[in-house]
């Protein structure tokens, strides 16, 4: 199989991660696309072999730092005009307890530090190991376990609303 058909069949979950990861569907196929884009340019340097979703991983996290870094230095402002929004635009199905739960979940992986939240999802969301991480964002695979347990103490207390200053958004 060739390398671009192997790299064709992780798309799904690079968009999963970078969906979870940026919390924007827009924002996150650009990640998606900008990752498969250099990891298109750059086949030459797989080493065969080796595995290409940590390699692939490796690319989305330094395409993620490049444009944190880049977006740091602009602002996006979004404009809201209440006169414009229909009535119901907004209405939520009956069954909501699921999709609140997972709002909640989201809203609270949103409130974690990007190095904690990142890692959280690569373990947790594409279930890659310690060592899988520890290379595919190049820190030593001690930071991944501390940054993790961090992260998830953190999610904790955001879900049981204990974390000052950090509690869930209230449905009433």
């Amino acid at each position: 199989m060739d390398i671009r058909d192997e790299l064709m069949e992780h798309v799904p979950r690079l968009r999963r991660y970078a969906r979870a990861l940026l919390n924007n569907r827009e924002l996150a196929d650009d990640l998606v696309q900008d990752t498969i884009e250099r990891a298109l340019s750059r086949t030459g340097m797989f080493e065969a072999g080796t595995d290409l979703r940590a390699w692939l991983f490796t690319i989305m996290h330094n395409v993620f730092v490049n444009q944190v870094r880049k977006a740091s230095a602009r602002a996006e402002h979004v404009h809201f005009d209440d006169d414009v929004t229909r009535d119901g635009a907004f209405a939520v199905s009956g069954n909501q307890i699921h999709s609140l739960e997972v709002r909640d979940l989201d809203f609270a992986l949103q409130r974690l530090p990007a190095e904690q939240r990142e890692v959280v999802l690569l373990v947790g969301l594409e279930e890659m190991s310690y060592a899988e991480v520890a290379i595919a964002i190049d820190i030593p695979v001690g930071t991944v376990m501390s940054r993790l347990s961090r992260g998830r103490e953190r999610l904790r207390a955001l879900m049981a609303g204990t974390q000052s200053g950090a509690k869930l958004k209230v449905v009433r």
